[in-house]
């Protein structure tokens, strides 16, 4: 059961959920891509070259640093959640040190998002939830910024 689930109030309806855009794993797939190009520009060398097998050792080492950043992102990805209620915005993040900001409906004062042309183009950006005295961390690379937005502010 996600920590949103759990934290509900009865009477409180769920009207928007946000996640985390798929860019996240861009680095993942550039270095796994770098990794590819380099594993087929040995395949073209002469066989048994130091220099062959030099090219494959950092095509390895640079393929298991994509994997890396790819299950770094999944796991944030995963651990990650952003809900907005009726009553509320519900921000959480972390798994066994857990990090949650929760703002009243009541006390949002501004809901700004900033996004690049690229984040325009595929439809992600970054978040800034203001309050009366303080706000939530700017939420990057949120999936849908702008619905996410009309939800805070629709009340």
């Amino acid at each position: 059961m996600s920590y949103v689930q759990q934290v509900v109030q009865p009477g409180e309806r769920i009207l928007a959920v946000g996640k985390l855009h798929w860019i996240v794993y861009l680095p993942a797939v550039l270095l796994a891509v770098g990794a590819l190009v380099l594993y087929l520009f040995a395949a073209g060398l002469e066989s048994g070259g130091s220099f062959r097998f030099a090219v494959q050792i950092l095509a390895d080492l640079i393929l298991t640093a994509g994997v890396i950043f790819f299950i770094r992102e999944w796991f944030h990805q995963w651990i990650t959640e952003l809900a907005v209620t009726d009553r509320r915005v519900i921000f959480k993040t972390g798994f066994i040190r857990r990090r949650t900001v929760e703002m009243n409906m009541d006390k949002v004062e501004t809901v700004d998002v900033d996004q690049s042309i690229l984040g325009r183009i595929l439809g992600y950006g970054t978040i800034h939830v203001m309050g009366t005295g303080s706000g939530i961390e700017h939420l990057r690379q949120v999936a849908h910024p702008l619905e996410l937005r009309s939800a805070i502010t629709a009340k």
